[in-house]
């Protein structure tokens, strides 16, 4: 990871984190259907462009569009989807700190769809320990009562649970341009949620959302969206997968501090101790940060034993 890289993660972990900001902001006066459909519209819009613009080569085997079709239903229809529609009865920050839970999903999706990776004692003290922290934010209520409040953080949950099985998916498209396959699953994921759309929100019949509503879907199809995509595979190609998962520490971050300081959110204590537990999980199954403080503590002066004067 170098200087330019760090920049790209830490950048990427705002434009995600200010999606839930955005989509705050948005579902005052535009309903969750019709949002996530123009969330991905424009920002299939602004893609292709982009692809344009650039002279990227489109591939053209036909069997790579209907991939094209269940990777935006899993990345994007069922899981932009599930997060809306949770954040009408819970805060952004919350809904962002149970989001962080992708890739303990991840690894359990790659450990029974793969031969090549496999959980290690590692990989699953780490799940271990960040359900432990699901636990503490969610409590009992999910499971115990019927009120869609209870409910709603089950929602961030399955959205995590399909960005998961997104994840394993996608590494079918190694060989397409990383902007195509950004573009092809917005493609899918707009034919898929346009009838959705129609049919339940009535956009029609809505009154015209105000100038904040506008900006607000507008940042959160061009900047957390499609440019947000385009510098995830940029830091994917640049730093590899394992350094891309070091972003899900940081946008819960971003998405607290954007919810408290300009949607007056508040977090719980729970909640606070549990995005910690949930983090401390993903530090085990990383593995990196534990190494460097374990090397950090051996290098320390303390740690060093002092010399008997002669």
């Amino acid at each position: 990871m170098d200087g330019l890289s760090w920049v790209l993660l830490i950048t990427l972990s705002i434009l995600w984190g200010g999606s839930f900001f955005f989509t705050e902001i948005a579902l005052r006066a535009v309903p969750p259907f019709t949002l996530v459909l123009a969330r991905v519209a424009l920002a299939t819009a602004i893609l292709w462009l982009a692809i344009g613009l650039r002279g990227v080569s489109i591939p053209r085997a036909p069997m790579l569009w209907p991939s094209f079709l269940i990777m935006g239903i899993l990345n994007n229809v069922i899981p932009f989807s599930l997060i809306v529609w949770s954040q009408t009865h819970i805060a952004s920050g919350l809904a962002a700190i149970l989001n962080a839970t992708t890739p303990l999903f991840t690894l359990i999706i790659a450990h029974i769809a793969t031969d090549t990776e496999k959980l290690t004692w590692r990989k699953i003290t780490g799940v271990i320990t960040g359900f432990m922290g699901v636990v503490i934010v969610t409590g009992l209520s999910a499971a115990t009562s019927l009120s869609l409040s209870a409910i709603a953080p089950l929602a961030v949950l399955g959205a995590a649970f399909s960005y998961g099985c997104a994840g394993v998916f996608g590494r079918r498209f190694k060989s397409v341009p990383p902007i195509v396959t950004a573009a092809g699953q917005t493609t899918g994921s707009s034919i898929v949620l346009a009838p959705i759309a129609l049919l339940v929100d009535k956009p029609w019949q809505l009154a015209m959302p105000g100038l904040p509503a506008w900006l607000a879907v507008l940042g959160i199809a061009s900047i957390s969206t499609a440019l947000a995509y385009i510098l995830y595979f940029k830091l994917l190609n640049r730093a590899g997968a394992s350094n891309l998962l070091l972003v899900t520490f940081l946008i819960p971050v971003s998405a607290i501090l954007l919810g408290v300081a300009f949607l007056g959110e508040q977090l719980h204590m729970t909640d606070i101790v549990g995005m910690m537990v949930i983090g401390l999980g993903l530090a085990i199954i990383d593995g990196r940060p534990l190494a460097w403080l374990f090397n950090s503590a051996r290098k320390s002066p303390s740690a060093t034993p002092s010399r008997r004067i002669k």
